[in-house]
């Protein structure tokens, strides 16, 4: 007669399972599904247009419009230890739309746009001092670029109005040097480094770009890749475990907002896309990095166009899931 009690306690001591934990069992979740998402303290100040980075465990939130339109030269730092925010020293040069990149222990603010427009300015800051220097500048003027780091060097591609731009600049040097230039043309695109590979995907024009090229470093050209399944602009991206996350963008004709929840990942083994659990606020404007194998995407827009805001979510991938 204890049989049946004892089972029902049993089942009640099973661990429930999270979006994208089916995996850890053998069971794949369905598409869509995979993966966790949180909310984290939002930002001090509504941004979007914003350039992210981060070095050790504090993430870097530099520039940008505010909600006024006015273009901020803001700092802020976030402790992903301590769930906190603090302001940095401002930057020297106030610009929307920049790129951002850590190297060698140092903030890189490259490029974006002043109140008068495109900047070709190259913004170091210096954590362990607390001070912000100037580096030498791009050869072309240009803001909402793609940055990349690989082998001590900094990559910036794309922009607008230079859509087809595409420079690495040398920190021990202090020198740019021009490469083969983006065979699509295009600004407001995201990707990153995977091996000794560049990816470069979405941007515009138009709004919806699905567009999925990369450059091979050692060869010294782009290739042609699998397209996004969801064509974007102003989207964000990072690399975990081998796999390129993206998410976010706008240009949505589905959405009153014309922002994407859209989360979709990419795996360079198989040249394929999959499908993960979508942004629960849907944001453009943003930035992406990767602190202990979650990305944490602070800021952007929840409209198309103009809506900044200080939210501040991480994706989790699921522990299943690699593309090494």
């Amino acid at each position: 007669m204890q049989i049946r009690p004892l089972l029902l306690g049993l089942l009640a001591s099973l661990p429930s399972l999270a979006c994208g934990d089916a995996g850890s069992v053998g069971v794949p979740p369905p598409p869509g599904t995979e993966g966790t998402w949180a909310a984290l303290t939002p930002m001090s100040e509504a941004r979007q247009e914003v350039g992210v980075a981060v070095i050790g465990n504090r993430i870097y939130v530099v520039g940008g419009f505010r909600t006024n339109g006015s273009t901020a030269n803001t700092v802020e730092v976030y402790d992903v230890a301590a769930d906190r925010w603090s302001f940095g020293p401002p930057l020297p040069v106030a610009v929307n739309h920049p790129g951002a990149a850590a190297l060698g222990g140092l903030l890189y603010v490259v490029a974006g746009a002043t109140a008068t427009g495109p900047t070709a300015a190259l913004q170091a800051f210096d954590p362990g001092r607390n001070v912000w220097e100037a580096r030498t500048p791009m050869a072309v003027a240009r803001s909402a670029v793609m940055t990349g780091t690989l082998g001590g060097k900094l990559y910036v591609a794309g922009g607008s109005p230079a859509g087809q731009a595409f420079e690495v600049y040398d920190p021990a040097t202090d020198r740019w040097t021009s490469l083969a230039e983006l065979p699509t043309g295009r600004n407001h695109l995201a990707g990153g480094f995977i091996g000794g590979r560049l990816h470069a995907v979405g941007g515009r024009p138009p709004l919806t770009l699905a567009t999925h090229e990369a450059f091979d470093v050692a060869a010294a050209r782009w290739g042609p890749l699998a397209p996004m399944p969801t064509g974007r602009s102003g989207h964000a991206a990072a690399l975990v475990r081998g796999c390129l996350y993206v998410m976010g963008g706008e240009g949505n004709p589905n959405a009153g907002s014309g922002t994407f929840a859209e989360n979709e990942g990419y795996d360079p083994r198989t040249d394929q896309w999959f499908r993960l659990l979508p942004m629960p606020t849907p944001r453009h404007g943003i930035g992406a990095v990767v602190v202990g194998d979650r990305i944490y995407i602070p800021g952007g827009a929840t409209i198309q166009g103009f809506g900044a805001v200080t939210t501040h979510e991480v994706f989790t991938p699921a522990s299943t899931r690699s593309c090494l």
